[in-house]
């Protein structure tokens, strides 16, 4: 079981990480885009945007349609 977690940890942070990287590439980037690039759904890719947001490493600028993604860390 400890291991099972540990993995997923793991899977987590490297998900996180690609994204970052996607956002920094493109700011712009739709959560479709972001979902089919991580290959993951679009509410995985919510989940780890608000993560990201929470523990304040990403901000949304603007609105849902025309804003973008700023990395505060």
């Amino acid at each position: 079981y400890k291991l099972e977690e540990t993995t997923t940890q793991k899977t987590t942070q490297k998900t996180e990480e690609k994204l970052i990287e996607l956002l920094k590439s493109n700011p712009y980037v739709t959560r479709m885009e972001l979902s089919k690039e991580l290959e993951i759904t679009e509410d995985g890719v919510k989940y780890h945007l608000n993560k990201l947001k929470k523990n304040n490493i990403i901000k949304r600028i603007g609105s849902d349609k025309s804003g973008y993604w700023e990395i505060v860390k």
